[in-house]
């Protein structure tokens, strides 16, 4: 016969109660070594035991924080702690170790996501606090705020992937490169980071405002990026608008054959967030940039291009070709419309879009939420960026390599709670370069409302690779 299943104690309840019993039995044998219980020694007998169960239990509790007193120090030894740099100072010249928070047991937000890197810069983000001011955030102007320089700002993460192996396994693809969408998630979060830096005052306090990606222009991959080589990644806020910042941040790994500092960047993303009540929802104010250096001022005047540009398309609501693109255009339709009307005369070198979609689906889990309780974008990020890798492997037959993103549009904030759907596609390939052709694959993210019968969109991703 099975025996029923019971919950068992923990050890060291075992312990203490097998103690007890041994204690009880050799009291019991000294002072009767043929017991007998009457009424007369009882009372006295269980004062005894009683005292000698409070010494134990002291006894125990004493030896075991001591047990564990050695046994942290034990641990800690080979990974001593790090120093951690103070966001609200104006002092960023201490880079962020990628690799501390793995060496540390306990998360300061349970149940959030978590990663080496969005641990140890949401730890840093943990010393800011919101101070609520005398009246409301959207109606503050931008001149009582103040301005801020970009060293200000400036963060740095370093990854000491030569040293530390087990930080370096956890960005090691099957081929033994990097894993570029956890840097794409690793970097959405310095971003976020960067910009709570921005609006931080000197004492560590902030407006109650809440910042969220709206967008990231194009990411070019300028080198390879080596998995066992140490890598830096650092950003600044480069640009500031009314209620929203431009934070761009570079990829860095230093190799032998560099002749100087540019041959180091490996790769270059400039973030826009945007800033809302976290009340209201209404936007709110930032406090302006000020410019200091020659690189600064030209960072500023692309940023300010960029944002014109897209106010222009925001303001269209369309996408402008040239002439030559109307043309290559107008080619592919022409020629779907033969693989639709006519297959059997189709060219056999193409493929209909809706022949190249993969799509996958998700639940958004509590465990995936940044620190103001939503989908946490970089997660989002790294999701469509491994489905449209998956996308192109299949298209391809080998292994394809990441070249750059065109752009990421966060459309909708995602909840916990969410049902997210991602298609993917391959929109249209580059056979200019024979020995380099390109792929270039769409991923649209959906939160599907089941019981509401709607699909929205709330991510969207372009990515080219070879």
């Amino acid at each position: 016969m099975m025996k029923p299943l019971t919950k068992p104690f923990p050890r060291h309840w075992l312990r203490l109660s097998t103690t007890i019993s041994r204690l009880n039995q050799s009291l019991l044998q000294s002072k009767h070594p043929n017991p007998t219980f009457n009424d007369s020694s009882s009372s006295s007998r269980s004062d005894l035991i009683a005292t000698r169960m409070v010494n134990l239990c002291k006894d125990w509790k004493n030896k075991s924080c001591e047990q564990r007193r050695l046994f942290s120090e034990t641990i800690s030894e080979p990974y001593p702690k790090p120093t951690e740099p103070n966001l609200s100072s104006s002092n960023s010249s201490v880079p962020i170790d990628a690799g501390s928070s793995i060496r540390k047991p306990i998360s300061l937000w349970p149940g959030m996501y978590h990663s080496p890197v969005t641990n140890a810069l949401w730890e840093a983000r943990s010393r800011m606090f919101e101070k609520p001011g005398d009246k409301p955030v959207d109606s503050v102007s931008q001149s009582e705020l103040g301005t801020k320089t970009p060293s200000e700002s400036r963060t740095t993460i370093l990854y000491k992937f030569s040293s530390d192996f087990i930080l370096r396994e956890q960005y090691r693809n099957p081929w033994n490169e990097i894993r570029m969408g956890k840097l794409l998630e690793d970097l959405d979060a310095l971003a976020g980071t960067i910009s709570y830096k921005h609006c931080c005052s000197e004492d560590g306090s902030t407006m109650p405002i809440l910042l969220v990606t709206a967008s990231v222009d194009r990411m070019v991959m300028k080198k390879p990026i080596l998995v066992d080589t140490d890598l830096n990644i650092t950003g600044a806020v480069t640009w500031v608008g009314r209620s929203s910042m431009e934070i761009q941040v570079e990829v860095t790994q230093s190799t032998q054959d560099a002749a100087d500092a540019s041959e180091n960047i490996a790769l270059v993303a400039n973030f826009t967030f945007v800033a809302r009540d976290a009340k209201t929802g209404k936007s709110s104010p930032l406090k302006q940039i000020l410019p200091e250096t020659e690189k600064e001022k030209l960072l500023w005047e692309e940023a300010e291009q960029r944002n014109k540009i897209r106010k222009h398309k925001k303001a269209e609501n369309r996408m402008t070709f040239a002439n030559e693109n109307k043309d290559r255009l107008n080619a592919l339709l022409a020629e779907g419309q033969v693989f639709s009307d006519l297959p059997a005369l189709a060219d056999r070198d193409s493929i209909l879009i809706r022949d190249t979609y993969h799509e996958n689906s998700l639940m958004c889990q509590p465990q995936q939420r940044n620190i103001h309780g939503r989908i946490f974008g970089g997660f989002l990020m790294r999701k469509a960026f491994e489905l449209a890798f998956t996308n192109a492997y299949a298209f391809a037959g080998s292994a394809p390599r990441f070249v750059e993103v065109d752009h990421v549009d966060f459309v909708k904030p995602v909840d916990v709670g969410n049902f997210l759907r991602f298609k993917s596609c391959v929109l249209y390939t580059e056979l200019e370069d024979p020995s380099r052709p390109m792929i270039n694959v769409e991923v649209v993210a959906h939160v599907m409302r089941p019981e509401l019968r709607t699909s929205q969109v709330s991510t969207q991703i372009q990515t080219c690779k070879n």
